[in-house]
């Protein structure tokens, strides 16, 4: 057996790919990683203007330990890297009549706010949140870091999927217990953050309140650019090796296996590689040369995908104290404008919103005495909605700050700095999204677990999959966790000569 460590590359430095790419280093791997922009992150890119820093990408960091095991396999001390700061409120949640509900950990606290809207709901939502800890465990614990490569795997899991009701919806879930209208949306807009509707999202997926009902909301100093520059840090610290603005334009199959990829016109052979870029780029573009791969990006293409965003990015010379670090703006409706966002076949005339103000928990990022936000609205992806972006982008951006000033910061375009817009047609062309999907495939039942895209790939045995795409799906918890799984069977196909493959965690 040859001594030489195992040549891996990984397409997509998102946080999946550096997750996985951390591992495989850590394990004795001798890894590539290749990005197409000029910097890391993929979605978490950052952007810095006039001496503002935005982050593009996920801002809500709900497992800690699932980024300290990546330093821990690396024998490094997280803390020695970036610092995760505690977010409270997690959330504020607002409504157009004035209801406002904060939550954070403080259970006494929480049922308290709880009780103002409806005294009968405390009891519900105590038996809702044991529900999410039973999901939380079944789903996250046990089975988040499982890859399902065999319908036997999914059949292993019907039985918790049956006690938890995983035919059920989050929205159904949550109304078993709780009465209140504004406590149902409160407590089920969650899988909106990994691009689910929760009119059909799995009640699994209310394992994402237990998630932060565990180990809290947190931001990383700095940003959320911060923590990928920390990942990319260990990564090149042991051995790895990181190539910016170097797209991926094809992975070479000779014989059913990966021989190499090419990246800017040049061919390199690697022994395994690992796709942490978009499912469908992977398949149908990145893999036409090979029929059967290319193929199932034809399949794959027609399946549902997550909605888009639309996000507005702006520097006020003016800091918001009375503002919490996160804020949900519910519109006026909820089933209906959820309906609308994932079906089209229109972009809606009203909107719900995610306000972000680090800048409460973190004064860096923006000038002295003034203040970095971002806003993001859920819209339909393109193949459901496909407007002129470059016509409607800045009149849709004009509302939403002529919404947030009527209702949350008075004077706001008169202290407007700087701003910049990202449409879905951004997603679609510079991180590669197909039709512009903020999330990949839309976290339904039959799109999860087994029913996803395989952590390794089903016809050429030496390619995988990370990322947002392949199980368990998106969200930070959810692309390192894939990480976890995907590294696990590299390992375990082409272990290091040096023995280290239980660096996989």
């Amino acid at each position: 057996m040859s001594l030489k460590p195992p040549r891996a590359a990984v397409i997509g430095a998102g946080f999946g790919g550096l997750a996985l790419a951390i591992r495989l280093q850590a394990a004795g791997h001798q890894v590539s990683l290749f990005e197409a922009r000029d910097k890391p992150g993929g979605r978490a890119y950052v952007y810095h203007d006039d001496g503002f820093t935005f982050d593009a990408g996920p801002t809500v960091i709900t497992d800690p330990t699932a980024i300290t095991e990546l330093f821990d396999i690396a024998g490094r001390r997280m803390e020695d890297y970036v610092t995760l700061l505690p977010v409270r409120p997690f959330y504020r949640l607002c409504w157009q009549d004035g209801a406002r509900l904060d939550y954070d950990n403080d259970q006494a606290a929480l049922e308290t706010r709880i009780a103002r809207f409806n005294p009968a709901d405390v009891e519900g939502y105590r038996r809702f949140l044991a529900f999410a800890e039973t999901a939380f465990e079944q789903g996250y614990v046990r089975l988040g870091a499982v890859p399902f490569l065999h319908f036997r795997d999914m059949l292993a899991a019907s039985p918790q999927l049956a006690r938890l009701r995983g035919w059920s919806s989050v929205y159904a879930t949550v109304a078993r217990f709780i009465a209140d209208e504004h406590l149902r949306q409160a407590f089920s807009f969650h899988t909106l953050l990994v691009g689910g509707d929760p009119f059909h999202s799995s009640s699994i997926y209310s394992l994402i309140h237990a998630l932060e009902r565990k180990w809290g909301v947190l931001f990383a100093k700095g940003g959320t650019g911060a923590l990928v520059a920390a990942l990319v840090r260990l990564f090149t610290e042991l051995g790895g090796k990181l190539h910016l603005g170097a797209p991926v334009e094809r992975i070479i199959v000779e014989a059913g296996r990966v021989t190499g990829l090419v990246s800017l016109g040049r061919h390199e052979a690697f022994d395994l590689v690992a796709s942490n870029a978009d499912v469908v780029h992977t398949y149908r573009d990145l893999l036409a040369g090979h029929e059967p791969s290319a193929a199932n990006g034809r399949k794959l293409a027609r399946k549902r995908f997550s909605n888009s965003l639309f996000v507005v990015h702006f520097g006020l010379r003016r800091t918001h104290p009375e503002l919490a670090h996160h804020t949900v703006c519910f519109g006026p409706r909820y089933r209906g404008l959820i309906h609308d966002i994932f079906n089209g076949p229109d972009l809606p005339e009203d909107f719900s919103l995610y306000l972000h103000n680090p800048c409460v928990t973190d004064a860096s990022l923006a000038p002295p005495g003034c203040a970095s936000f971002y806003v993001l609205a859920p819209v339909p992806h393109l193949g459901h909605a496909d407007p002129d972006w470059a016509r409607t982008g800045p009149l849709y951006r004009d509302r939403i700050l002529a919404y947030l000033e009527q209702h949350h910061i008075p004077g706001l375009r008169a202290d407007m700095l700087t701003c910049r817009i990202f449409t879905p047609e951004d997603f679609r062309d510079q991180l590669g999204a197909h039709l512009g999907s903020a999330f990949s495939l839309e976290p339904i039942l039959t799109q999860s677990a087994w029913f996803r895209p395989h952590n390794r790939d089903d016809r050429v045995g030496n390619l995988y999959i990370v990322g947002a795409g392949t199980h368990p799906g998106a969200g930070l918890p959810g692309v390192i966790g894939s990480a976890k799984a995907t590294a696990g069977l590299m390992l375990h196909d082409f272990p290091p000569p040096n023995g280290r493959a239980g660096a996989h965690g």
